[in-house]
């Protein structure tokens, strides 16, 4: 037990000699520079731009343009969509949709992908 504390105490005071800056960067990295393609400058991120990009994450639509949903999904029906949406974006009865997660996908009914990806306000 003796040990543990003192281990404990070694590193706590290890920690209140670094600096408060580099307390405050994390493990996560990412891209801030691109050539052909390939990542050529990498910086550490702060804890609040981590905790940002994960906000920003789970508020990112879940699927995109393109996605392929399956001939037998549970479509929203063109009744069941708001009113102010149909009207602002034009939508129209011979489209399938998606109504999720405050996002309504309008999806082609012959290939069954995303053409438009609509935020719910």
């Amino acid at each position: 037990m003796t040990k543990y504390i003192l281990a404990l105490g070694a590193a706590a005071a290890a920690f209140s000699a670094m600096p408060a800056e580099a307390r405050h960067y994390t493990n996560h990295t990412r891209c801030t520079r691109w050539h052909n393609h390939r990542c050529v400058a990498w910086h550490r991120m702060t804890r609040w731009q981590v905790h940002h990009r994960r906000q920003m994450m789970r508020r990112a639509a879940a699927y995109r343009v393109g996605y392929r949903f399956a001939p037998t999904y549970s479509y929203t029906e063109y009744s069941a969509l708001p009113q102010p949406v149909v009207t602002r974006y034009h939508l129209r009865d011979n489209y399938r949709y998606v109504n999720d997660n405050g996002y309504v996908y309008v999806v082609n009914p012959t290939t069954y992908r995303v053409t438009r990806v609509i935020s719910i306000p």
